[in-house]
């Protein structure tokens, strides 16, 4: 699993009505904080901080068909030619980083095929390559330019 140290970065904060929002940057908008989306707004950070992932090519929560069902994945990141290139999937802190996650993740890739796909809980993260219908871990998240 991969730590992820994330960078310091002052969040636009709001109660209303008794329950908290945080402005999310990258969809323009008040969102309910709940602690999947504390998780989320954090990696979107460190994508943008640490990793300089484009804030242009990062789409969050889009609806997909999976299936026969509506599914929202969390994090989609597009390569430079516009193409889906990472699938991230975040979950709460105090949820594990176990096989259900990944099958979730890897739902979401039947939709939106991508080379690369990621789970995180806010602590830690785990990377998958994924090349020829196998998956290897990788020791981190790939950097933008690949």
């Amino acid at each position: 699993m991969i730590q992820i140290e994330y960078p310091d970065h002052h969040f636009r904060m709001k109660e209303e009505g008794g329950k908290e929002f945080i402005f999310d940057e990258i969809r323009r908008s008040w969102l309910r904080l709940t602690p999947e989306e504390w998780v989320r707004q954090n990696f979107v950070q460190y994508l943008l901080q640490v990793k300089r992932y484009p804030s242009s090519l990062l789409a969050l929560e889009k609806r997909i068909l999976v299936g026969e069902l509506f599914k929202r994945f969390d994090i989609l990141v597009y390569d430079r030619r516009h193409q889906p290139w990472m699938l991230i999937e975040c979950k709460a802190m105090e949820v594990p980083l176990s096989g259900p996650t990944l099958e979730q993740v890897l739902r979401y890739n039947i939709a939106v095929p991508v080379p690369y796909l990621t789970i995180t809980n806010g602590n830690a993260c785990v990377v998958f390559q994924k090349k020829d219908d196998s998956l290897s871990a990788l020791p981190a998240l790939p950097d933008f330019a690949e």
